[in-house]
């Protein structure tokens, strides 16, 4: 009967997995107040990007991604909103990463923003940091941070993903250590549907970023 009951909710579980969306977003990057380096801004684009989830409860699931296998940490991650999200609710740290919300950030905005056309505004308490020492703190390679925003009433996650299209909603990392000690900065483009096999796959990950952080 146990294992019948164990089946039986498993079942109801991949069934409601399967109907959530989620979309994954690349990221591009940032010219900055200095000069790019080409090989850093490469490896960036290659290894990291962002899940968007439909989180449920008029929430949004931001699964910030860092898939190596060349050094590197994200130290920041940054939100330049419109009217859409409302407050940031959950951060949810995996073993090894420790990320908390600041209303100033360090640095306060994105560095290399306002290089680009419109300019990246950072939305005041939308700014998510790693703790110092950052290099220890940030998302490493193979490593992935969670962030749980609430969404202003009467929105919807189709709302999300039309901000992200056109721009109205920009996610904006900032990133630290790489192998040459440089840094530099990305902004996301625009959201393409996850395949149900991916998002399987991720669903189990989430799992375990909860278990880890609930043991750590």
């Amino acid at each position: 009967m146990r294992i019948l009951f164990k089946s039986v909710v498993s079942l109801l579980f991949l069934s409601f997995v399967a109907q959530v969306q989620a979309y994954s977003l690349s990221f591009s990057c940032v010219p900055n107040m200095d000069s790019i380096d080409s090989t850093d801004c490469g490896i960036g684009e290659a290894q990291f990007s962002a899940d968007v989830i439909d989180y449920g409860s008029n929430q949004v699931l931001f699964n910030i991604i860092n898939a190596g296998p060349a050094q590197s940490e994200i130290a920041g991650v940054y939100f330049d909103d419109g009217a859409l999200l409302d407050a940031i609710a959950l951060i949810v740290n995996m073993t090894g990463i420790n990320f908390v919300q600041s209303s100033s950030g360090s640095p306060a905005s994105l560095p290399g923003g306002e290089q680009l056309s419109p300019v990246f505004e950072t939305t005041a308490s939308f700014t998510t940091v790693a703790v110092n020492p950052q290099p220890h703190n940030g998302v490493s390679e193979f490593e992935t941070l969670g962030i749980v925003f609430d969404l202003q009433t009467g929105l919807s996650f189709g709302d999300v993903l039309t901000d992200l299209e056109t721009g109205v909603l920009r996610i904006g990392l900032h990133v630290i250590d790489f192998s040459d000690t440089g840094s530099e900065s990305f902004v996301n483009a625009s959201p393409v549907p996850v395949p149900a096999t991916i998002w399987l796959f991720g669903s189990g990950l989430i799992g375990l970023i909860g278990f880890a952080k609930k043991c750590k």
